[in-house]
């Protein structure tokens, strides 16, 4: 007989699914607007053309791939009755704000592996860049702290 809360692992597995559909779904949009429809930027800009287009290729198999894990971990998280979406929501916009800050500091500025756009000023660009993603990893983080001390009912 099932207990009446969940156990630590089925709040784990819920929130890890959060937090992959999140990068994934950031992830995918950087990929697919930014690279794909504007063509402003490849992952990796230090090389040829050839070398961007392969590294964008890995960025959307990764990021595809998450998303993927991120909703099959939720599918059995329902099927479990262990979906608690404030938790769940909390991941979402967690990994989501995660890869748009981390991109926008690291990628773009620490490692220079590309800039959002190339011959104009960046500083709008950067701001309009990171100031999302931190309101996204705010607003996540703020979710989670509130679901923090509920308990995973089961259904």
């Amino acid at each position: 007989m099932a207990d009446a809360h969940a156990r630590p692992p089925a709040r784990r597995r819920l929130l890890v699914s959060g937090l992959l559909l999140g990068l994934g779904t950031a992830g995918a949009v950087d990929e697919i607007v930014f690279h794909q429809l504007l063509h402003w930027h490849h992952f990796y800009d230090r090389a040829s053309g050839a070398a961007g287009l392969v590294s964008d290729g890995l960025l959307h198999a990764g990021t595809f791939s998450a998303a993927v894990a991120g909703m099959a971990l939720l599918a059995d998280a329902r099927r479990r009755g262990r979906f608690v979406p404030a938790l769940w929501w909390g991941a979402v916009l967690t990994g989501a704000g995660a890869f748009q800050v981390w991109d926008g500091l690291v990628h773009h500025k620490l490692l220079r592996l590309h800039q959002v756009r190339y011959g104009v000023d960046l500083t709008g660009y950067d701001v309009g860049w990171i100031v999302p993603g931190v309101l996204l990893l705010a607003a996540g983080v703020a979710l989670l702290l509130r679901a923090r001390a509920r308990p995973v009912a089961v259904t």
